[in-house]
């Protein structure tokens, strides 16, 4: 049952609205049909599989609202739902920032779907594994990953006449590869809506090509670097991209809590805050990385650009702020784009004298939220540059640095690459800070 049709999900949420009795009452229907499979040491240890559709209501009396959750679909079991959210909806507090339900709203036609994942079988997961081993093996390397693959659904319905369905699918795929000695380490990662696309061969032999070369890693003194930055090195473990793209909240700007706050109120949209060659912008039909076509709130998702050529162009409002602010509400389709140009990472390290590639950041940790500065460390590949070639691997570093700053001290933008649901392209940055060497490998 975890993958419903429209016509499926749409008549149990037309059922779950008739039963209630509310002021207000909206219902979300989501599914999903995942299979993973986990392996360490050169052999699989887990493989699995979930299947589940679960159900959220929420009943509004007035500015007072509830919520009860089910997993079963019967008569019974729907209407005991309601009527538990309707219970609790009495007895909550006013809620200060109420927003009414919205009406019937207009969405794009999603692209965010693939038949070939969605038939995946544990013989694929189990093939990709053995590839990935196989490999591993017969460089006398030790390999661990995890591919997860999913088919999923949501859907929303109120009484106030939206209706919003979406499927979706995806595939992720992350490898770590060991030297037996354990002094050298690589890492590869990626993600696709279509399996078609994914090969665990390529992404093995990636990272085994940075295992069999960072071993035995050299001590370089910390301090202010020309850095290439992979990727996964900047979207990858709550990266430094993904953090600079989800502080671009109008309401944090506006009460001072943001690098978007203007000294004496306010917020700096409009203003160019990075280099001309960086825009972004998000985009729910974008076929390398498409996203859902609504909110939760079921606001319509559509392209939206959030900086271009530098400039802070878009802010992100809620349905409260907006409202307060007498402005339009923003929906965000969970990834964002970052233009590029046509260059490889082999072609940004040909082009540096000297300088760190840095295959990805990890562990990164807020330090100054107004000032989106962070810290973190690097691991499993980071390598020193000279003349254009890869000299020698070095010990990792902590690295204390913001995007803000990041992204004033642009040498050169690479081809971007999809990961972790968006399009990011490799950065080479100039001064990049490294606070203190560390151990890990």
């Amino acid at each position: 049952m975890a993958i419903l049709s429209k016509d499926e999900a749409q008549a149990i949420l037309k059922k779950v609205i008739g039963f209630s009795k509310a002021d207000e009452c909206q219902a979300n229907l989501n599914g999903r049909n995942t299979g993973n499979i986990r392996y360490a040491r050169n052999s699989v240890s887990t493989a699995g599989a979930t299947d589940n559709v679960s159900l959220v209501v929420e009943a509004r009396f007035g500015k007072r609202a509830g919520v009860a959750t089910c997993n079963e679909f019967d008569d019974a079991t729907l209407r005991r739902c309601v009527q538990r959210a309707e219970e609790i909806a009495r007895l909550a507090p006013e809620d200060p920032e109420y927003m009414p339900l919205l009406g019937p709203q207009q969405y794009l036609t999603p692209v965010s779907y693939a038949a070939g994942t969605a038939a995946i079988t544990p013989d694929f997961r189990a093939q990709a594994a053995g590839d990935s081993i196989a490999l591993c093996t017969a460089k006398q390397l030790t390999g661990a990953g995890y591919l997860e693959d999913g088919t999923y659904f949501q859907a929303m319905r109120n009484n106030k006449g939206l209706e919003a369905y979406q499927q979706s699918t995806s595939l992720d795929f992350s490898v770590t590869v060991r030297t037996p000695d354990g002094t050298g380490s690589g890492y590869a990662v990626a993600d696709f809506t279509d399996v078609a696309k994914f090969s665990a061969k390529n992404l093995t032999q990636l990272a085994a090509d940075k295992a069999a070369g960072s071993r035995n890693a050299k001590a370089l003194e910390p301090g202010k670097y020309t850095v290439i930055l992979e990727p996964a090195a900047l979207v990858s473990d709550e990266g430094l991209l993904n953090n600079l793209v989800y502080s671009f909240g109008a309401r944090e700007a506006d009460e001072g809590r943001s690098f978007l706050s203007k000294k004496g109120g306010g917020n700096r949209k409009g203003e160019k805050l990075f280099d001309s060659r960086i825009s972004i912008y998000s985009d729910p039909l974008n076929p390398q990385a498409p996203g859902s076509v609504f909110d939760g709130d079921g606001l319509p998702v559509k392209r939206m650009n959030w900086v271009e050529k530098g400039v802070v162009k878009n802010l992100y409002y809620t349905r409260y702020w907006a409202d307060k602010n007498k402005t339009e509400p923003t929906a965000f389709s969970g990834n964002f784009i970052m233009e590029g140009g046509t260059q490889s990472v082999q072609d940004l390290i040909k082009s540096t004298a000297k300088g760190i590639l840095v295959t990805r950041l990890w562990y990164i940790r807020d330090v100054d939220p107004q000032t989106l500065l962070f810290t973190g460390l690097t691991r499993d590949g980071t390598f020193y540059i000279e003349n254009g070639k890869i000299k020698f691997p070095i010990k990792n570093f902590r690295f204390n640095e913001s995007p803000v700053i990041m992204l004033n001290n642009i040498e050169a933008i690479g081809k971007p690459v999809r990961l972790g649901g968006n399009l990011v392209p490799p950065l080479k940055i100039r001064d990049f800070t490294f606070t203190s060497l560390s151990d890990a490998v």
